[in-house]
């Protein structure tokens, strides 16, 4: 049977699974859209490529299948990239499909030619042009295939307009059901018994593929071991944070008790994280040259292990993987005053230290971890903001916390969005800076369209919070490209159609919050900080005056 190309496309991702997509539709992949027409795949169209990819990201992360967008040639690909790099750093299953240009006039200079294998060679995993329509499927099933397999990440298909026009008889393929890594046999009893002669030994755990299963077995395995467990950047659902045995998340502004641990422990059992320089400050907690403990290291791609740290023990397997037969190993030895100790630092930390103004950032947060349901979910993206969250929100389930850690400003509003719409049932709380919300505020028009209703709580101090502090600590008061002229929040999301409050002080904030969540839409909170509170630890009068003293 004959059919063009977008419709061989439309099929195959419907043969995979796929229900829903995130574009911003362009002439060079008219066909696709004519396939997405009557296939049933929701096609979710968004405002710029950046809030699309990152829209596909947060699905991937979320499902564990690859979230799929759809972008046009030249300038839609670049401003599709920031998602790319997200998937990348966080190891999400990702397909991004390109418009190409008539593949009969490459090498012209044609308009919006761009050689994608050239530009995301290093960012993808992996980079491809499909030049003959029959080849279509074939080309499909096996991004997805790389997307999920090692370790996840994203995969760019660019697709000629003439090739996805013209016509092929050709059948749909489905993925190889690939089997993951096994654990191998020994495995369980070559950690257990490192763990056994450990006097410090610490658990972190992070990467991919994890699940609520693989939470529970955690919990199972930290418990009958009553060892501390530390979770990577951004990774703190992995674990209940209430949990006796959890001792905090490795992020920027680490509690420096949890920082001295890690240089303290002699044995490191590091889970499907990559233990990179945000969870080591920079590899100065742990020198790569000198590690002075012993390592034992758990990933899914071989490539992962040793590419820093040289472990003692390194296991090519899903961390999820070994963590169910973990969990029923018999206890390996006694630490209860380490892990004791471990976790009344973590309590000691996300007691609330006061900040200045009337709005207190850290009040917002910790009124939001009590009175949201356990599975709301939270989003947010990059800036000093952030700080206030990964401190004092309580993290309790797994698959509640969508951030990137790769550190992208502008990643809060498009995962709030694709989260109400993949879990329209759940509560949805996107926290932003202003900076950070006006990378990607139009996405609002993107949530009104679609339906999704998620509440964004910005938080507004008229700058870009991360760089003003760097710069006050560097060039103390010399003030440059840091400060914003905002407009108003509240009026901006009226203005789309959905529901604004703006707060300047803490005791209107469950007010403004109950507000907004019976608007029943897309609603934004606009908390007027003070400018003052650089930090979580310390304000801008301090800082700078501890630059100047220098």
């Amino acid at each position: 049977m004959l059919r063009h190309g977008g419709k061989i496309l439309s099929d195959q991702l419907v043969k995979l699974g796929v229900r829903r997509v995130f574009s911003v539709p362009g002439e060079s992949f008219l066909a696709a859209l004519d396939g997405l027409y009557d296939s049933g795949i929701q096609n979710v169209v968004c405002r710029q490529e950046g809030g699309a990819a990152m829209m596909a990201d947060a699905y991937g992360k979320m499902t564990g299948r690859p979230g799929v967008c759809f972008v046009t040639r030249g300038p839609g690909a670049t401003n599709a990239s920031a998602g790319i790099h997200i998937a990348r750093q966080d190891s999400t299953p990702m397909v991004m499909f390109v418009g190409q240009i008539d593949n009969r006039h490459t090498d012209r200079e044609t308009f919006q030619e761009v050689d994608y294998k050239s530009l995301f060679g290093r960012l993808a995993k992996w980079v491809a042009q499909v030049d003959h329509t029959d080849r279509l499927p074939e080309y499909i099933a096996r991004a997805f295939h790389i997307a999920m397999s090692g370790r996840p990440g994203p995969v760019v298909l660019a697709l000629p307009e003439n090739m996805l026009s013209a016509s092929a008889d050709v059948p749909d393929q489905r993925i190889p059901q690939a089997m993951m890594q096994p654990v191998p046999g020994d495995a369980v009893q070559a950690i257990m018994h490192v763990l056994g002669q450990a006097e410090k030994p610490l658990i972190v755990v992070g990467g991919p593929h994890w699940s609520v299963q693989a939470q529970a077995d955690l919990h199972a395995f930290a418990e009958r071991q009553q060892v501390p467990v530390a979770v990577g950047f951004r990774r703190q659902d992995y674990m209940d944070n209430h949990h006796a045995s959890y001792a905090g998340d490795l992020n920027v502004g680490i509690n420096p008790r949890l920082a001295a641990r890690v240089r303290e422990a002699d044995t490191l059992i590091l889970l499907g994280t990559r233990f990179g320089d945000i969870e080591t400050q920079g590899y100065t907690l742990v020198d790569p040259a000198d590690p002075q403990k012993t390592i034992v290291h758990v990933h899914s791609d071989a490539d992962e292990i040793g590419r820093v740290y040289t472990p003692d023990i390194g296991v090519v397997t899903a961390a999820p993987a070994m963590l169910r037969q973990l969990a029923d190993a018999a206890p390996a030895g006694v630490w209860p005053d380490w892990t004791a100790a471990a976790r009344a630092d973590y309590e000691a930390w996300i007691h609330p230290q006061e900040s200045p103004g009337a709005l207190k950032q850290e009040e917002v947060i910790r009124w939001l971890s009590d009175h949201l349901p356990d599975d709301a979910i939270i989003t947010n993206g990059a800036g000093n903001y952030a700080a206030w969250l990964h401190r004092y929100f309580v993290y309790k389930q797994y698959g509640t916390q969508l951030a990137p850690t790769s550190g992208s400003m502008g990643y809060g509003l498009p995962a709030a969005v694709s989260a109400s719409l993949e879990h329209p049932d759940r509560a949805v709380v996107c926290l932003a800076g202003d900076g950070c919300f006006q990378m990607t505020c139009n996405e609002l028009g993107t949530a009104i369209q679609h339906g999704a209703k998620p509440i964004v709580v910005v938080m507004n101090n008229q700058r870009y919070g991360t760089i003003r502090m760097h710069q006050e600590k560097t060039y103390p008061g010399r003030v440059s490209g840091t400060a914003l002229i905002n407009p108003d929040f509240a009026a901006l999301v009226r203005a789309y159609g959905g529901h604004g409050e703006a707060v300047t002080k803490t005791a209107d904030f469950p007010d403004a919050f109950a507000q907004a969540q019976e608007a029943g839409t897309v609603a934004v909170i606009e908390c007027k900080v003070d400018e003052e509170a650089l930090a979580t630890g310390a304000t801008l009068s301090a800082v700078r005056e501890a630059a100047l003293q220098r």
